[in-house]
């Protein structure tokens, strides 16, 4: 039996209303399932590798009908790598941050309840790994291991903990005290299960919110590795196509702003998922 009551949750109806009633929710939705439909279809609609040569090159968007959005310098189709690119670009979203989540959930919960020294030492190194800046810390892991899909998306993980686990620790350092924690006290309940059960389901909020955010900036965090050659090299994503196409900026500028707007509209998209689940899931905007 659970003591949870500090936090109640909205109806399942309301909430319902308050997403429909959000129309910047609803346009980031709808360009977050494209980009998904699209990552998840491209097997089938640009089947074989993305990156063998399928035509002439640097065929310009609309010039040949096979190529609807044209072809790069080594004649490769600029639609599949686009398609096969949000997959990689997904995958690595959302890979890295759960790996956040679970790292900075984990820090930020137990520094937030324990209190005392336990929470000055996690502090202390939250504090050491923001001291150094994400990206630079993202280009080192990936350095010393290899330029993987996974391995990039552990490193962008290991980058972008700290943010969560600050947010985590001040929702638990409130909610501590609260009448519902000191209850499942007096019932015996062990640490873990007074902080996974009990403190966690009333702090989730933000940070499902925070989880977006997370997505986005490891999306983007990917593109700059793969601009820069730290990619992975089997795959193709939108940051190693705009790369390929900085040599042509000035002749076929499509090879890079084709990439280039595909990021610009998923990070769009997710932060508008993420404005519009603060404003339905902040208790504080609900309507009495």
């Amino acid at each position: 039996m659970s003591t949870t009551a500090m936090v109640t949750p909205r109806a399942p109806s309301r909430l319902l209303r308050g997403f429909l009633r959000n129309p910047s929710f609803l346009i980031g939705l709808a360009l977050l399932l494209a980009v998904v439909l699209v990552a998840l279809a491209a097997p089938w609609l640009f089947p074989g590798d993305p990156q063998e040569m399928a035509g002439i090159p640097t065929l310009w968007p609309g010039e040949d009908a096979a190529f609807p959005l044209g072809t790069d310098s080594l004649g490769r189709d600029v639609a599949a790598g686009l398609a096969h690119g949000a997959r990689v670009s997904l995958l690595v979203g959302v890979a890295a941050a759960g790996i956040g989540l679970v790292i900075g959930t984990t820090i930020g919960a137990f520094a937030g309840y324990s209190g005392g020294w336990v929470d000055n030492v996690l502090v202390r190194l939250t504090e050491l790994f923001q001291t150094v800046p994400t990206f630079l810390l993202v280009i080192v892991i990936v350095a010393i291991g290899e330029p993987s899909a996974g391995v990039i998306a552990l490193a962008i993980g290991l980058a972008s903990w700290p943010t969560v686990a600050r947010l985590v620790r001040a929702q638990f350092r409130s909610l501590r005290e609260a009448d519902f924690v000191a209850a499942a006290r007096s019932l015996g309940y062990s640490r873990l299960r007074i902080i996974w059960r009990e403190i966690l389901p009333n702090a989730l909020p933000p940070i499902i919110v925070t989880a977006s955010v997370m997505v986005a900036n490891a999306i983007l965090t990917e593109a700059g590795l793969s601009f820069l050659n730290m990619g992975d090299p089997n795959l193709v994503s939108w940051g190693s196509m705009i790369g390929d196409g900085r040599p042509l900026l000035r002749t076929a500028w499509y090879l890079s702003a084709l990439p280039g707007s595909a990021i610009a509209l998923t990070v769009l998209s997710l932060n508008l998922v993420g404005d519009g689940l603060n404003d339905v899931l902040n208790p504080r905007s609900a309507q009495p």
